[in-house]
């Protein structure tokens, strides 16, 4: 299952579960499609993977499969 991490790892912007402008990797890093196309240019700086919208999780299904609480943000790595 996802985790849904809650921010962008490059300029921490706020990616709540619903968000259309969640993108991730293979890895899951997660990164606001605005840090995908202008900062990165669609290669994930962990991995060198490429990135896909991240799912939307059903609203019915975020109490028993919650998202992740755990920020991840790392500027240097998106510089």
């Amino acid at each position: 299952m996802l985790e849904l991490r809650p921010n962008c790892e490059c300029c921490d912007q706020d990616l709540p579960p619903e968000s259309e402008q969640a993108m991730i990797c293979s890895f899951e890093c997660t990164f606001c499609r605005d840090c995908v196309d202008h900062r990165l240019q669609g290669v994930c700086p962990n991995c060198g993977g490429n990135f896909s919208p991240r799912p939307i999780r059903p609203e019915s299904k975020l109490e028993k499969n919650p998202p992740s609480i755990r920020r991840v943000f790392n500027p240097n790595s998106c510089a």
